[in-house]
């Protein structure tokens, strides 16, 4: 098993798979580094492929306080991870909290960002759903905490943005609340009360989005309510950036949506590559609904 040591002292899990340009992956709060198998399956043929457990989830390390989990810890930790690797520099491609940590390390550590992926991102950057947000995350937190990832788990397994996933691939969905049953219960309420409640709004770091140069794709789902109106306030936002939603999808796109997500992802990386994936053209004036002259 191989392991990478963060600035903090904090052991983390990772794994590698295939050669070439390196695709690191960055799981959600309810998953795990197999979260990406999809994805690892896809590209690895091509592409080095790295999944990472984030601390709080094991086999990696789980900090005992919660300010061990800061949002700025969790895009450092995506460093750690690629230089023990031995990676310079890699493309990013996260989901939810995962998402997050991608966006963040572009805006931390642009010479080691190729390009970042970020997807199902907004969760707690609304601004008036926003404390809302607080109050269910520790609700969330003391879930765990009481009744265990196992007795925890059908009830988070089902939320609003989840159930797409289950009506879709019933069997995918179990298997991935059979593996959210596994996680330690005290690294989830960790990390519901670190990096997920404390993380700063999107909108609190508009001016330095709005000078990021790091190529950006943004996916969301048209049934993860609370990602739509950060998605599209990334693409406004950031220069180089792209949208792309799914249709009839919840927040778990890249189990939920397999197939539409590798391609996705794989068209964007592409495009990167060949250096086409730039700022918008500035012809293209939101402002203008037809040229009249």
């Amino acid at each position: 098993m191989a392991f990478a040591s963060t600035g903090d002292g904090v052991r983390l899990f990772y794994e590698s798979a295939g050669q070439g340009r390196p695709l690191v992956f960055v799981h959600e709060f309810g998953g795990n580094y197999w979260s990406w198998e999809p994805q690892v399956s896809y590209f690895s043929g091509r592409p080095q492929c790295i999944t990472f457990a984030a601390r709080g989830y094991l086999p990696s390390d789980i900090p005992e306080r919660v300010e061990q989990y800061p949002q700025a810890r969790a895009a450092d930790d995506i460093v750690a991870v690629m230089n023990a690797a031995g990676i310079g520099k890699a493309h990013v491609v996260g989901l939810s909290m995962g998402a997050f940590a991608c966006a963040h390390a572009a805006l931390r550590h642009p010479d080691r960002v190729l390009s970042a992926v970020v997807a199902g991102a907004g969760y707690g950057s609304e601004k008036e759903h926003q404390e809302a947000f607080r109050q269910n995350s520790e609700q969330v937190a003391r879930g765990f905490e009481e009744r265990g990832a196992e007795g925890f788990t059908p009830v988070y397994a089902e939320s609003a943005s989840r159930v797409q996933f289950q009506d879709k691939d019933p069997r995918g969905w179990t298997l991935f609340a059979e593996r959210l049953a596994k996680h330690s219960a005290r690294g989830a309420a960790n990390t519901m009360r670190g990096v997920q409640m404390r993380r700063p709004s999107l909108y609190d770091v508009k001016d330095e989005l709005s000078a990021m140069q790091v190529p950006l794709l943004v996916v969301v789902g048209d049934e993860d309510d609370h990602s739509i109106q950060p998605g599209i306030f990334l693409k406004r936002t950031v220069p180089c950036s792209g949208l792309a939603m799914f249709p009839k999808s919840g927040h778990t796109l890249n189990l939920e949506e397999p197939a539409l997500f590798n391609r996705v992802v794989a068209e964007f990386i592409a495009q990167v590559e060949a250096g086409r994936w730039g700022p918008r053209d500035p012809r293209a004036d939101p402002q203008q609904i037809m040229r009249a002259d």
